[in-house]
């Protein structure tokens, strides 16, 4: 349960940005992260570590030993003081890492996060106790309490996650050495590895370009620029290949002995855990997934090479846009309007939450120098505001991206009412609100389409993302199965890294595509599989989720907005059967997920049907 600070995940639904190759999208916003603090020296966050220092020693000695002995008002009282300290941690490290995020090669910034980090871990090891003995009173006595207090029955959810890991709870002195260790361990990794991808430089025909820039131009119209941005990946990633092999087995293997202690059964029972999901809904999207891949990536790329004019694809083909696409730019204010417009019509609502984070400087859109990678939403803390980050390149991609990461923004805004234990969204949950967001800004395309040869483009895309959402997420996730599962028996060279990447490539895309040397190294960039084992099938879950959803609202629920908005304010606090029931949907019944694969199903259909 106590986590000081969570590395920012960059959210990558796409593995591959798209964007344009010029800058002409208009005045583009940064963060002010004033609200937060002021500065990195400053009287306020100065204030707050020195309450932390004290408060946490203090918070040891009042309740360490203490808390069998507690009734229902003193254990809420004790929570409520947890939840605090929890909050202000939080926003130091909401505000050091984000700092951090916009240019992870000043190491100004990286070594005041690093220090944040360091004193916030060991202000807090004296709280390691609090769910370790928290676990060890008794069901019954605990249920008692619950009952008996309406105060603490609000947190009766955070109880209840706090006590699924009951069986995999290590001594106090062990959880407190993990704890300790973090820093130089997990973090340690983490942190080399963003620093070295935002530190690489691709050489493409003489001109260094970043990471951000080079993955671009495998969207490129110019096939010859798409193969030398692939090309120049290549030659990078297999320099570095050593390196990021020897930061995945660490990590692995960490984690493997981690779950040994414990008494994990599977290296993926950690992270459905932490969801919230049982192993076997997990397993039905998995296996549903697996056996769509005919009907939905083998035959849309079938299709796409039969636009493109070619036998087969390359894999620089493969998020190339359509022969005669509009490549004009979308300035910065139109991808707004289209965004809010959505939104709006859904309900006004929706977009006046929205707005904000325009016109506040909630947003840090542009591609920089040392900026990390991808897209996020970052919740901070529940009594400041969600930040949104984006490397805006002006395609139609991008605008999607938009619409995304600031459905995370609307979600993290609803559900701050829940305070800072029980805001926080499980993975698989959390993709809700920000797929939902893209599909309405589609859908409001789609229907503005003015001809066929739009709608087409439109169709093509909206396809292409689901499957990067949902058929690579799921062939990442098959990944990193077998590399955990490999990696249990031995150290991985990188071949055998490369072998295992390989071997789920063919299986997601397909028989049409050919795949260069050199592409089996192009694991090496996902922070997905450093920083977050096993969260990738959250995209996957949330897309099906969404699809399952967008049906009842097509279907024309008259209530539908009402119990959306509730389903968003409720955060952690509901399991995702209490959040799916009002809408008739349960993600546990197998057929669940084959509804949300046959609307992507179906959009090949039509552009299968526009061939005719």
């Amino acid at each position: 349960m106590f986590k000081p600070f969570t590395t920012i995940q960059p959210d990558l639904p796409r593995d591959m940005r798209d964007g344009a190759a010029n800058n002409d999208f208009g005045d583009l916003p940064e963060w002010n992260l004033d609200d937060l603090y002021p500065s990195t020296d400053g009287p306020e966050i100065t204030r707050d570590m020195k309450w932390l220092s004290s408060e946490c020693p203090s918070f040891a000695a009042d309740y360490e030993g203490k808390l069998a002995d507690l009734d229902a008002t003193g254990l809420l009282k004790c929570i409520q003081r947890f939840e605090k300290i929890q909050g202000i941690m939080g926003r130091v490290m909401s505000f050091a890492g984000l700092r951090y995020y916009q240019n992870t090669t000043d190491a100004d910034r990286g070594k005041f996060m690093s220090d944040m980090q360091g004193a916030i871990t060991d202000m807090s090891t004296p709280m390691v106790f609090f769910s370790l003995e928290l676990n060890r009173v008794d069901d019954a006595q605990l249920d008692a309490m619950v009952a008996s207090n309406t105060g603490l029955a609000r947190y009766k959810p955070i109880l209840d996650q706090m006590r699924a890991m009951k069986p995999y709870q290590l001594s106090d002195e062990l959880e407190k050495f993990l704890h300790d260790q973090s820093v130089v361990g997990a973090a340690a990794w983490n942190r080399l590895f963003d620093e070295t991808m935002a530190g690489l430089t691709f050489d493409v025909d003489g001109e260094e370009m970043n990471l951000e820039a080079t993955l671009n131009l495998l969207s490129d119209a110019d096939r010859s620029k798409r193969e030398m941005g692939a090309k120049a990946l290549v030659k990078v990633f297999q320099g570095n290949i050593s390196l990021f092999a020897r930061i995945t087995n660490t990590l692995a293997k960490e984690k493997e002995v981690e779950d040994r202690w414990r008494g994990l059964p599977t290296p993926q029972a950690g992270r459905h855990l932490a969801n919230h999901v049982e192993p076997e809904v997990v397993e039905a999207l998995r296996d549903a997934v697996v056996a769509a891949y005919p009907k939905l990536s083998y035959r849309y790329y079938a299709l796409k090479a039969k636009w493109m004019g070619l036998e087969t694809l390359e894999m620089w083909d493969r998020n190339a846009p359509l022969p005669n696409e509009d490549t004009a730019a979308v300035s910065w204010d139109d991808a707004r309007s289209m965004v809010l417009e959505a939104y709006a019509d859904f309900d006004p609502e929706m977009a006046k939450i929205a707005e904000p984070f325009f016109d506040k400087g909630w947003i840090d859109a542009g591609v920089k120098p040392g900026k990390a990678p991808g897209a996020f939403a970052h919740p901070t803390v529940t009594d400041v505001h969600p930040y949104v980050m984006l490397n805006y390149l002006g395609k139609q991609r991008d605008v999607m991206t938009l619409a995304h990461e600031l459905g995370h923004g609307v979600h993290q805004v609803l559900a701050a009412d829940q305070g800072e234990l029980l805001s926080s969204t499980p993975l698989t949950l959390a993709e809700t609100a920000s797929v939902f967001g893209e599909m309405l800004t589609f859908r409001k395309l789609l229907d503005n389409a003015p001809d066929k040869a739009t709608r087409k483009r439109l169709l093509a895309g909206k396809v292409e993302d689901m499957i990067n959402t949902v058929v690579r997420q799921i062939a990442f996730y098959d990944f990193e199965c077998k590399l955990h599962a490999a990696r249990s028996t031995g150290e991985l060279t990188p071949d055998q890294i490369n072998e295992i990447w390989m071997s789920v490539q063919g299986e997601s895309l397909g028989p049409v595509f050919n795949f260069m040397d050199g592409y089996e190294t192009f694991w090496a960039y996902i922070p997905h599989f450093i920083h977050s084992p096993f969260y990738v099938y959250a995209y996957a879950f949330g897309d099906g989720l969404v699809n399952a959803l967008y049906a009842v609202y097509a279907e024309g629920d008259p209530d539908f907005q009402a119990k959306y908005f509730d389903m968003l304010r409720a955060g952690g606090s509901k399991h995702h059967k209490e959040l799916l029931a009002p809408f008739g949907l349960d993600a546990s019944d197998p057929k669940f997920w084959d509804k949300g694969l046959s609307l992507i199903s179906s959009m090949i259909d039509e552009l299968e049907a526009m061939e005719g």
